[in-house]
């Protein structure tokens, strides 16, 4: 199933400095005679070792029948095209790696999420800010009085998007500082980074920085700025060399904050020691890595597979760009990307009434902080659904899932980088879990959703706790 981490069927429209930080050469077609094209072009990302140059990763690529397409020099990953299947022999096998090459017929149902025709789509402005429970269980309702985020932050939206006409969001939105990356390459243009066949990036948008401005709904942190940096494809895929260029995008540009609500495709849990996804994992692993080593803290959802992510034992989703995937075993060197990399905030889903939503993946020292993400079996008199109500292109809707609750976390994140400039992602992190609202593991189990929680002052459900708006501009 797509990537982006709303439950299915809730969310309307998901059909989810020496040297330059990047450096993307020319195209030049390989040398055809030694090159036979046997089938379509695809595309790879490719690890180099440290420090090579970007003339020596071209000349490489070129050799072995491929074109490069970016090659980001400070963390030797190269994203690169070609039509000759010759291209993994010579390059090696234990370096290179094609999502698209792996991908078969999906079936409408596991492909993408089905949109929910019952979601709000009102194009009316009128105030809905009491439909909003989740900003008063966060307090960020009262938050924004005190502090409403400084403009000098700004939170990366690594999503499917950001609609840049919608009143909510059109104050926060900075254009110079966003980017599609559905090549693996930064575009700059507008319809790159515009929302094209999902609704998911908007809603995601309009929970961190919508407009406190007594129409439709407001955000965590509505005087932050937003960036939309677009990685999800029209298919609802996230592919490795997709995540690659966005944290080097944010990294590149300054991003305080980046707000991911996504795993990395076709792998639900991408594992470091098998064939091809090795490669796609120590990519990831270490774009995040510069990403945090150029001031930028990571907010990653769990996920909505509702697996306990510190003893995984069966994958029963991937590859999610085939129709029928096998269950595979999987074990610790498995993660999901890239909630469970190193320096990475993770976040896990609650209902209205506190309780760990049925859906939401958790784990013992995987789960830092838990949001507001909504579920449908804890509804509301603010919400009959349990959904979290926030913008979408052309209006207002309800979602559940993960990919609600990540947001909420990187607006109180953001708040924190305004009351505390200066303050690295490391140490916004620990003011982050330091000022969560504890939420303890039931006494006996509790009920299914809450039957396996673990731990005292950190537990597998919610980690530090529920995060704090009101405490991150009072303390």
């Amino acid at each position: 199933m797509c990537a982006v981490l709303v439950t299915t069927g809730t969310l309307s429209g998901v059909p989810a400095g020496a040297a330059p930080v990047m450096w993307v050469p020319p195209v030049s077609p390989p040398v055809q005679d030694s090159c036979p094209a046997t089938g379509p072009a695809l595309r790879y990302v490719v690890l180099f070792e440290p420090g090579t140059a970007a003339s020596t990763a071209t000349d490489e690529v070129t050799a072995a029948c491929g074109s490069v397409t970016a090659y980001y020099r400070e963390i030797a990953v190269g994203v690169v095209t070609s039509p000759a299947p010759v291209l993994l022999e010579r390059l090696g096998r234990d370096r290179i790696y094609s999502a698209a090459a792996e991908a078969g017929p999906v079936d409408a149902e596991t492909g993408v999420a089905a949109p929910d025709t019952s979601a709000s789509r009102d194009v009316d402005t009128a105030d809905r800010s009491a439909e909003q429970w989740d900003m008063a269980m966060t307090g960020a309702a009262r938050a924004n009085a005190v502090e409403p985020g400084s403009r000098d932050v700004t939170v990366g939206v690594l999503d499917s998007g950001i609609d840049p006409a919608h009143p909510d969001l059109v104050h926060a939105l900075d254009r110079s500082r966003s980017a599609g990356c559905l090549n693996g390459a930064p575009d700059r243009s507008p319809q790159a980074w515009m929302p094209t066949a999902s609704t998911h990036g908007t809603h995601v948008a309009g929970t961190i920085a919508a407009a406190d401005d007594g129409r439709g709904i407001t955000g965590v942190a509505p005087g932050v700025r937003l960036a939309s940096v677009k990685v999800v494809d029209d298919e609802g895929f996230i592919y490795p060399e997709n995540a690659v260029c966005g944290f080097m995008w944010a990294a590149r540009q300054g991003i305080d904050i980046t707000n991911n609500s996504y795993f990395v495709d076709p792998w639900l849990l991408t594992c470091a020691d098998q064939p091809g996804q090795q490669v796609a994992h120590e990519a990831v692993r270490r774009a995040v890595a510069h990403a945090t080593g150029s001031a930028v803290l990571s907010v990653a959802a769990t996920g909505n597979a509702g697996l306990n992510l510190a003893d995984p034992v069966t994958d029963r989703r991937s590859p999610d760009n085939v129709a029928r995937p096998a269950a595979r075993a999987v074990d610790d060197e498995c993660d999901v990307l890239p909630a469970e990399l190193p320096g990475v905030t993770t976040v896990s889903a609650v209902g209205a009434k506190g309780v760990r939503a049925g859906y939401s993946s958790y784990g013992a020292d995987v789960v830092d902080v838990a949001g507001p993400g909504g579920d449908r079996s804890q509804p509301t008199g603010a919400s009959s659904s349990g959904c979290v109500l926030s913008t979408i292109p052309g209006g207002y809707g309800y979602a559940c899932g993960t990919s609600m609750a990540s947001p909420h976390a990187a607006g109180v994140a953001a708040l924190l980088a305004s009351r505390h400039p200066g303050s690295g992602p490391a140490e916004l992190a620990e003011l982050l879990a330091s000022q969560a609202d504890p939420l303890a593991c039931p006494a006996a189990g509790g009920s299914t959703p809450d039957a396996g929680c673990d731990g005292d002052a950190a537990d597998s459900f919610y980690g530090q706790g529920l995060v704090d708006a009101m405490a991150a501009v009072t303390r």
